[in-house]
């Protein structure tokens, strides 16, 4: 009986062995073994789990066909059919990465992007301009911290990588503003016009920008305003500079809201408290207003308005260089309007994004001389500019990182330039049409390309200009990019001849940079070359009023010059509690033979070397931030130059002394932490060049060359206090978790 027992157990477990099979194999991608992949019979327990080689190994009494599966959370499930017989099966599988959009390299040369998509690495949020000492709470100050833009006191605008203030364009929702600063007078830069509160994120490229984009030769920064408010608000500031008030009103619906907000400002206050080293004759003042409206659409969209409106006045008085008087004084009465309405909505497996603009501007200068009291040899300067511009750009996604949009833009502009006898009118009528797409090959590798084509009504001239951008993931925080642009723009109106046959100016872009992100550390290096062609060329034009009207007409495109450097950035909100920090470092080499330039030199409002560092703290117990700011510019290259006997000449030349500047502000939040509060207030003390750093701007000359004086800051260390309120809304603990 033992024995028969014995056989029994022995025949079945010799049956059971031989029914199971053996199921092996390896799981690769791009040839290397993938561990981590769970395989199984589909519809039963039996399976594996790769190992570090990617292989695998198990056993199944299942017989006939059946169904394999493959699964990892990176890549995309596999599903084989194999047929399981009476031998051991091997089968292998090669996967394919998963693509999705948070894994997905982005193309990132040339361009720093803050917006809720990019908080990781997000740079120059709405709180970190108003935070950034120095910055005086402006979108373009603020970006004077940041590597590829030149610090250029005595005008206003973008200098970005040797390019001048008026090569960098800037655009609402997507549509272009013209005279985004406010008028000013000349060796006194204007302010920025816009709230830096109106907008919700901000894209800044220092080149190689999207074919959505024209009409810049050096960089664009693209602004994205605010969509709906979180609740009803009323907001209230007041200093010795200047008092304001808004308010903003959500519907009951949460589906629309509407705002408005009124200022006025004056430096009479001010310029008596400090010594100020322009004699302002007429401190500047100015009124401000805007309204806006939104409304999020039942699937979806949004429509949004914004209109606004300013003035301003000022009247500057300075030692004249001339023998035949005492002082030159100039007087400045500015208008300005800008309107913008803009329309977003998806219709099926499309999103239109369309948008109008209109802008009025109008800027008087009066200009004249002072002997004994009296005033004599007046002249005026006045522009009267309409510009409207409409686009509309229809995007559509391929896959989860791939996307094909395209569109078309126009831009009018309607001048007037009355100078004395010189009266010139200038229209022109710019058509564009652009194609676009977003090509993700896996999550390691992405391509940008598009093309923009240009025609000019005034130049009766057209234009191509493709652009590409590639980006790579080298590793799993480093990834690499590498962008090329051709880049087109219309001569600046006001060096407008009508007997010149002009074109088009015209600069290519190379920019190759490598970046490593993680969370809370960024860091940047980039590496660009430019070469302009097509510059315009100019020579000077001087009315009997004097050296503060000298004018420039042009007289050919035949303006050349380069610019390459290498740019370093670094953050860190991580290393130390409470403090972010950042270092920005610019070598730029650059040279131009344009406007009244005799020969290729170095432009004068291009540094060699610059270097800014931005520190923040914020103390809870004290419930106080501290930021500090400072930046050193070798000194820039001056220029007297004069047109001799039909050519222009250098009479006088140097370079200036470095700048430097150390800035401090301190803002105290005392109702931190009372949410039941019904208002919330905040102080702020800022203090611009602390040391008080004598810094110069440049040189002007008198007719003859033998006298000069410098173009300086208004004032050497100026100092605001300002008190904001809001009430409604708790803002407070957004800027403190912003400042961390």
């Amino acid at each position: 009986m033992k024995t028969k027992l014995l056989f029994l157990v022995s025949f079945f477990s010799f049956i059971l062995s031989f029914s199971q099979i053996k199921i092996t194999g390896k799981v690769t991608f791009k040839n290397r073994g993938v561990s981590e992949v769970n395989v199984t019979l589909k519809d039963t327990y039996d399976g594996a789990t790769t190992d570090l080689q990617g292989n695998f190994s198990f056993e199944t009494s299942e017989k006939g066909s059946h169904i394999l599966t493959f699964v990892h959370p990176k890549y995309n499930d596999i599903e084989k059919t194999i047929l399981i017989a009476d031998q051991d099966v091997l089968i292998n599988a090669e996967l394919k990465e998963q693509i999705n959009e948070i894994d997905a390299v982005v193309v990132s040369a040339g361009s720093i992007e803050a917006s809720d998509k990019k908080r990781a690495t997000a740079l120059l949020t709405p709180i970190d301009i108003y935070t950034t000492a120095g910055a005086d709470g402006q979108i373009s100050s603020a970006l004077n911290y940041l590597p590829g833009v030149q610090k250029v006191g005595e005008t206003e605008g973008l200098f970005v990588r040797g390019g001048t203030g008026t090569e960098s364009k800037i655009f609402m929702d997507g549509s272009l503003i013209n005279n985004y600063f406010s008028n000013s007078v000349p060796g006194i830069a204007g302010r920025d016009r816009f709230n830096t509160s109106l907008f919700k994120g901000n894209i800044f490229s220092s080149g190689g920008y999207s074919a959505l984009y024209g009409q810049a030769l050096s960089g664009a920064l693209m602004l994205e305003s605010v969509d709906l408010p979180d609740q009803t608000s009323y907001d209230f500031g007041v200093s010795p500079i200047f008092v304001n008030g808004s308010f903003q009103k959500l519907s009951d619906s949460k589906n629309s809201s509407f705002g408005v907000s009124a200022g006025y400002s004056n430096l009479n206050l001010m310029q008596k408290i400090f010594n100020f080293n322009t004699d302002f004759i007429n401190a500047p003042q100015g009124f401000n207003g805007d309204a806006n409206f939104r409304i999020k659409t039942k699937s979806g969209g949004f429509l949004k308005y914004y209109g606004m409106f300013d003035s301003n006045t000022m009247g500057v008085k300075t030692e004249s260089l001339e023998p035949d008087y005492d002082f030159a004084l100039v007087h400045l009465k500015g208008k300005n309007t800008y309107h913008n309405l803009s329309f977003r909505q998806k219709f099926g497996k499309y999103l239109l994004n369309a948008g109008t603009s209109y802008s009025y501007n109008q800027s008087d200068l009066k200009f004249s001389t002072e002997t004994d009291d009296a005033e004599s040899s007046k002249s005026q300067v006045l522009n009267d500019g309409n510009y409207v511009n409409f686009k509309a750009v229809v995007d559509r996604k391929i896959n989860k990182i791939s996307a094909l949009r395209g569109g078309f833009e126009l831009n009018y502009a309607n001048e007037k330039l009355k100078f004395g006898e010189i009266n010139k009118k200038y229209r022109d009528l710019i058509s564009s049409a652009f194609m676009e797409t977003d090509l993700g090959f896996s999550n390691h590798l992405s391509a940008k390309i598009g093309v923009r084509a240009e025609n000019s009504s005034y130049l009766n001239q057209t234009n191509i200009a493709p652009r590409l951008a590639l980006a790579y993931r080298l590793a799993k925080d480093w990834t690499t990019s590498f962008a090329y642009g051709l880049f087109f723009q219309n001569p600046e109106s006001k060096y407008i001849n009508s007997s010149a046959r002009l074109g088009f100016q015209q600069s290519q872009h190379f920019i190759f940079q490598v970046q490593r992100s993680t969370e809370g550390r960024s860091l940047r290096f980039e590496a660009f070359y430019k070469k302009y062609d097509d510059l315009i060329k100019t020579q000077n034009m001087i009315p009997s009023a004097g050296q503060n009207q000298q004018v420039q007409t042009a007289f050919s495109n035949s303006g050349n010059g380069f610019a390459k450097g290498l740019e370093l950035f670094w953050r860190d909100k991580k290393t130390m509690e409470n403090i972010d920090y950042w270092i920005s470092y610019s070598f730029l080499d650059s040279k131009r033979d344009f406007l009244n330039y005799p020969v290729s030199l170095k432009p004068n409002f291009a540094s060699e070397h610059t270097l800014s560092v931005v520190a923040k703290r914020f103390i809870p117990k004290w419930k106080t931030g501290v930021n500090l700011s400072y930046t050193y510019a070798k000194g820039r290259p001056y220029y007297d130059i004069i047109t001799q006997n039909d050519k222009n000449i250098i009479r006088n030349e140097g370079q200036l002394k470095d700048y430097n500047a150390l800035n401090l502000s301190v803002n105290y939040l005392p109702n931190l932490g009372k949410k039941d509060a019904k208002a919330f207030t905040i102080f702020v003390l800022s203090v611009s060049n602390i040391l008080g750093t004598k810094n110069v701007y440049g040189y002007n000359f008198s007719q003859n060359g033998n006298r000069s004086s410098t173009v300086v800051p208004p004032v050497n260390t100026f100092v605001f206090v300002g008190m904001f309120i809001s009430f409604g809304v708790d803002k407070t603990q957004d800027a403190i978790n912003n400042n961390l």
